[in-house]
């Protein structure tokens, strides 16, 4: 069998991600700092998990939005396709927290990452983190 039974990830953003100063069509949502990569699958450089083998695997995310007046939405991305989204849009808050969770049936070689669809996500103190593991191969 291909993959390792041990997988997991958890990655954070030390600053602020606002799309006019990217030249980021995708709307990758790119993490800089790994906490932990058991099995080496999350690739930090593009930000996405690839799938070691066929699977139960479980991802969540929290994202914080930077500016009051502002909406935001992220969706975690299965082969480019939105599985699920989270949105923070009261406009009198500065600081609104946006976070969601899933477990996902996988394919060898699948990929996932975070896709931002609206708004600015806050970085600094590390308020933004994508996380997964698998629950259990099939």
């Amino acid at each position: 069998r291909s993959g390792s039974a041990k997988v997991a990830f958890s990655a954070t953003r030390s600053t602020n991600h606002e799309p006019s100063e990217m030249s980021n069509r995708t709307m990758t949502i790119y993490f800089d700092q790994v906490l932990v990569n058991i099995g080496n699958h999350f690739d930090l450089a593009s930000s996405i998990f690839v799938a070691p083998r066929k699977g139960i695997y479980s991802f969540s995310f929290h994202v914080v939005k930077v500016y009051n007046r502002q909406t935001i939405q992220v969706s975690l991305m299965q082969n480019g396709y939105p599985v699920i989204s989270a949105f923070a849009g009261d406009q009198d808050v500065t600081r609104e927290a946006a976070s969601n969770g899933v477990l996902l049936h996988m394919e060898r070689e699948d990929k996932v990452h975070l896709k931002l669809e609206r708004g600015n996500l806050m970085g600094g103190w590390k308020y933004s983190t994508f996380s997964g593991f698998l629950v259990f191969p099939l």
